[in-house]
């Protein structure tokens, strides 16, 4: 079986263009769906940013460069000092967290991008 009958067995893989014509598209519409598109990478760069500026507090601030600071202070019931255990366990648990504040906002995003997307297709259908 070659490559081209593979993927004509797929017809998500695979549209052709003469088959399957792009609806048209007003360059009214056009503009919005790129500002759309613009204010969703803008949000998801500025979240990846705030995330990774925290941790590189968590894991290079508070287990290096403030680990003497912080050994002053020792972690409540275990007896280690704070800035050891940011340095062996805290910036670790710091990145857990911070996946799954991104993953979960990442998600409240794209939810909100494809319903702003979906009322744009709706508009542009009833304006025809």
């Amino acid at each position: 079986m070659d490559r081209l009958s593979v993927l004509h067995s797929f017809p998500l893989l695979y549209t052709n263009p003469l088959t399957f014509p792009m609806p048209e598209v007003s360059p009214d519409s056009e503009a919005r769906e790129s500002k759309i598109l613009s204010s969703y990478w803008r949000r998801n760069l500025l979240l990846m940013s705030i995330l990774l500026l925290i941790w590189a507090f968590a894991g290079l601030g508070c287990g290096i460069l403030f680990a003497d600071t912080l050994n002053q202070y020792y972690l409540p019931g275990t007896g280690y000092p704070l800035g050891f255990w940011f340095a062996q366990q805290g910036s670790i648990i710091v990145f857990v967290f911070l996946i799954l504040i991104y993953a979960l906002t990442m998600n409240r995003l794209d939810r909100t991008h494809m319903a702003e997307r979906k009322r744009l297709r709706e508009e542009e259908e009833v304006s025809r």
